[in-house]
């Protein structure tokens, strides 16, 4: 049977009458074109039981992939620079312990209010009032104010400040207020709340 005549067939044929109980004498163009689409379900049942999956699994393996490079290359800068590393930590914590040095203890808070106080009258100033506040509890260190009043000039006032600041321990100046003093125009009222600090370990 030429090309022709089966096409002609195939024209011909009513899809009613074909019986899949007798699938064996259908026309060969019939048989071809059932073939084609039964092999097209299969590729794509193929594809979405089993081949989706497979690509969803190696875009989650290539992303754990990247994952660990990261982690392998983050390690060995670290490992490669782990000298460094421990240099820095070791000259940090010498520089933390060299200021936990500058931070009084209970019995030294007596000798910086001393300081101070000799501080003020060694600048020439009339020293009206040095308080210890009550303490202020922070995250490793507590916080010890003084409540400062000194009266004199303005130099004097101003080197008692820089003296204070120089002191062997941290002392920070606050707050500071001031105002001429009543009847003497040459003087000065001032008052500053100065804070020292006092390490917490062993708290």
């Amino acid at each position: 049977m030429s090309l022709a005549d089966s096409l002609k067939k195939l024209n011909d044929l009513d899809v009613n009458d074909l019986d899949i109980n007798n699938a064996g004498i259908w026309p060969m163009p019939v048989k071809i074109i059932v073939a084609l689409i039964l092999f097209g379900l299969v590729l794509g049942g193929g594809y979405w039981f089993f081949v989706k999956d497979q690509y969803t699994e190696l875009d989650r393996v290539s992303d754990r992939e990247q994952e660990l490079r990261q982690e392998y290359e983050n390690k060995a800068y670290k490992v490669a620079n782990l000298d460094v590393f421990k240099r820095q930590m070791a000259e940090m914590e010498e520089t933390f312990g060299a200021l936990v040095k500058q931070l009084p203890s209970d019995t030294e808070v007596p000798g910086l209010l001393e300081d101070i106080t000799n501080t003020a009258k060694g600048n020439g100033l009339q020293l009206q009032e040095v308080t210890l506040q009550p303490e202020q509890q922070k995250d490793f260190y507590v916080e010890l104010p003084i409540n400062i009043r000194v009266r004199g000039g303005y130099h004097e006032l101003g080197s008692f400040v820089s003296a204070v600041a120089g002191l062997p321990r941290i002392v920070t100046l606050h707050d500071f207020t001031i105002k001429p003093t009543s009847g003497d125009g040459d003087q000065l009222d001032m008052q500053v709340l100065a804070r020292t600090y006092r390490y917490r370990a062993g708290e």
